[in-house]
């Protein structure tokens, strides 16, 4: 009887020995699975930051009070500043690229009226549609932060009277769009990635 009763008590410490271990190791490496997924998204962050060389299709959409514009473009960078945009729709516009090295601004197929199409569209004759400006803005912006939301990376910059918002995804790694907002929220551009590949710096 008295080793049936001492039985029973070591096998009740044994167990709650067990639950005990069990439990300590599930917290540390739940803790250590927190850690993890912060540590992964700062290092995305820091891809993004640190990109070299990307190429990009777009799809714009600019809104205004006036009117609403759409654009398929083509985009090319290598750091530190040559880039290039590249017009694919509309038709009638197709063809047209801006091509940036330095200060130095190039435009070709000028059988167009280009005149016209900046008039009508003045951010295809600038640099805020590239994903390079917003790095470059993002570094220098004390404005700058991100954050998590679902399975995306938010980041968000101010320059100027401009305030951008960059959406990645948390499992690519990619860029999937863009928002950008005037102060006054009178111009909207989104841009929505539908193609984008880049090498880092690292």
């Amino acid at each position: 009887m008295k080793n049936k009763k001492k039985a029973w008590i070591i096998g009740t410490v044994i167990l709650l020995l067990f639950i005990i271990f069990f439990t300590i190791f599930y917290l540390k490496t739940a803790k250590k699975s927190k850690i993890g997924n912060t540590s992964n998204s700062q290092e995305i962050v820091e891809k993004i930051l640190t990109i070299s060389e990307y190429e990009a299709e777009i799809e714009i959409e600019v809104t205004s009070n006036k009117n609403k514009n759409q654009y398929k473009i083509k985009q090319q960078y290598i750091s530190p500043d040559q880039n290039m945009q590249e017009v694919l729709e509309p038709s009638n516009i197709a063809g047209v690229k801006i091509i940036r090295t330095g200060n130095e601004l190039k435009i070709e197929n000028t059988n167009l009226s280009l005149s016209t199409i900046f008039k009508n569209y003045q951010y295809l004759s600038e640099n805020i549609l590239d994903l390079s400006c917003f790095i470059e803005n993002y570094k220098n912006s004390e404005k700058s932060e991100w954050k998590e939301e679902a399975n995306q990376i938010i980041m968000t910059t101010e320059e100027k009277y401009l305030k951008k918002t960059l959406s990645i995804d948390k499992t690519t790694s990619n860029p999937t769009k863009m928002e950008i907002k005037d102060t006054n929220k009178n111009t909207s551009v989104y841009i929505l990635y539908s193609k984008v590949n880049y090498k880092n710096s690292f």
